[in-house]
């Protein structure tokens, strides 16, 4: 059975940012709700002009399905935001639908998952309150998209359009193993598809969406500093300067958020040194031909 809704039209947008440590999402309810399809499953991937994602629920398909472009994403119930990051956000809102158990466990995996796609950057959980389950899919660009059912398993798929040219790059994170042994390099580098010619900025969006599930297993982290995510990327005579936001602090560690910026960004011919600054404007070395961190980096 297939239920389309129609393509929607390209519309530019721009959203900041954001690290993948702060999830605001409501407690999953315990109370199961009598036949309602109880989602088991979230898988996405790349095909010819468009990235696929898939929702397997038990149970049949969900009755009412609500698949739009938002502003910004809203945790169901809390009425909190939710970060995520992506330039366009795409709510997929499921009516009579269960994301747990009746223990109350999460029933389809974990609540925000990375993917390395040319389109889907990440896929997060906004909500499982009062038989309404809700997600946010970031975007790396705003496209036309559709939405259409499947039996035989029951899947609700919402196909993403891709009409553009991606090209490889390359976000380092922290190597847990590497780091705990005290063996260098401490990063690992994964690679990601970025879209022309903003290449330096997909790679940096890249890196505050962090690892993917698999990559995960292999124990990388974003280790993020407690920002939140970056307000400004710049690059001008060989020098790329990036704001960063939230409460920014190094911990007392000697591994920082720096450590993972700078590689990431290091890699592309015009870019020779790296100046990170606060929330509030303010690196230590703003002027000349060298790296510099704020402050609150420092160990």
């Amino acid at each position: 059975m297939i239920d389309m809704l129609p393509i929607r039209p390209l519309v530019a947008t721009a959203m900041v940012a954001t690290s993948t440590g702060l999830l605001a999402v409501p407690a999953q309810a315990i109370t199961q709700h009598a036949g309602a399809p109880t989602l088991i499953g979230i898988r996405a991937a790349h095909h010819d002009g468009l990235d696929r994602l898939v929702f397997e629920f038990r149970g049949g398909v969900p009755a009412r399905r609500d698949v739009r472009y938002v502003p910004k994403l809203i945790a169901d119930g809390s009425g909190r935001h939710v970060p995520a990051v992506g330039d366009a956000l795409l709510q997929i809102r499921f009516g009579h639908a269960d994301g747990h158990d009746r223990h109350g466990h999460v029933t389809y995996g974990p609540t925000r998952r990375t993917y390395a796609l040319p389109g889907i950057i990440q896929v997060v959980n906004t909500g499982d309150f009062e038989a309404t389950l809700t997600f946010g899919a970031a975007l790396a660009k705003r496209t036309p998209y559709r939405v259409y059912t499947l039996r035989w398993p029951s899947r609700v798929v919402v196909d993403i359009a891709t009409p553009y040219r991606t090209v490889p790059v390359r976000d380092y994170f922290l190597n847990t193993a590497n780091y705990n042994t005290g063996r260098r390099p401490y990063t690992t580098a994964v690679q990601r598809p970025a879209i022309p010619p903003a290449t330096a900025y997909g790679a940096l969006q890249r890196l505050f969406a962090g690892p993917t599930q698999a990559e995960k297993a292999r124990g990388l982290r974003f280790v993020d500093s407690k920002a939140i995510g970056f307000s400004k990327l710049t690059i001008k005579n060989g020098t790329a300067r990036v704001h960063l936001t939230g409460h920014i602090t190094s911990g007392g560690s000697t591994f920082t958020i720096a450590d993972q910026i700078k590689p990431t960004l290091k890699q592309f011919p015009s870019i020779k040194w790296v100046k990170i600054y606060d929330a509030r404007g303010h690196t230590q070395q703003p002027y000349g031909p060298s790296d510099s961190i704020p402050r609150s980096l420092e160990p």
